[in-house]
């Protein structure tokens, strides 16, 4: 996976002869690279064991470039999260209109975006935000770098969310209330899995979120 700062100066794969890339680039690759490895170290070690030097072995660069992209430790984890949520919640939008392409308005419609809204919170990137949530309750200089690039992301879950429903939902006067239920409920609710072999496609709160969904948009009793 990892290939050597010199050969990512080249390129991989890159023929003889071809056009040397940019300082940018290089420096855009480089921090991708550690930004790879730092989110493989959160997810593989937890907040406590993705030091810089386990972090630094897996991207396979220097000392210093790594402390030339993220001079903090936390400040990098910070980065590495913010990175993987946001990748994968582009890829979630691209999911869901696929799986909804073909799926009308109405309740049926519904049902699948709450299923497929509870699978985002079985994917890597919540499990990398719970490590570090957990470790902001006792660093307040983690908290700190924490809390503005979650109030950014969670805005960026809102239009991603919108995106899903379609207009026939998001329109609906009870609609705001339905987003933020679902999302503190499915945190909440995905929370145990950390320790629990089950699988979550047969949580009983699906079908609890979804009688709840049909009550606030279609007045079902």
């Amino acid at each position: 996976m990892v290939e050597s700062e010199t050969a990512n100066a080249k390129g991989p794969g890159s023929p003889a002869g071809a056009t040397p890339r940019t300082r940018e680039e290089r420096t855009a690759d480089s921090r991708a690279l550690i930004l790879d490895a730092a989110v493989d170290c959160l997810i593989e070690h937890g907040y406590s064991g993705a030091s810089t030097l386990v972090i630094q072995a897996k991207a396979g660069v220097s000392r210093g470039r790594l402390l030339h992209h993220f001079p903090s430790r936390d400040g990098l984890l910070v980065a590495a999260a913010q990175h993987l949520a946001n990748t994968r919640l582009a890829q979630t939008q691209v999911h869901a209109e696929r799986k909804l392409a073909d799926e009308p308005e109405g309740p049926a419609r519904v049902d699948r975006c709450i299923e497929l809204l509870w699978e985002t919170f079985q994917e890597p990137h919540f499990w990398a935000a719970i490590e570090l949530w957990t470790a902001a309750r006792t660093n307040p200089a983690l908290g700190a770098a924490l809390l503005p690039e979650e109030r950014g992301l969670r805005a960026a879950i809102r239009d991603v969310t919108d995106g899903i429903w379609g207009p026939a939902v998001r329109e609906h006067p009870q609609y705001h209330l339905l987003r933020e239920l679902l999302f503190t409920s499915m945190r909440g609710a995905a929370m145990p899995y950390a320790f629990e072999d089950r699988s979550p496609a047969t949580d009983p709160h699906l079908a609890l979120w979804k009688t709840l969904a049909h009550r606030l948009l279609y007045d079902e009793t």
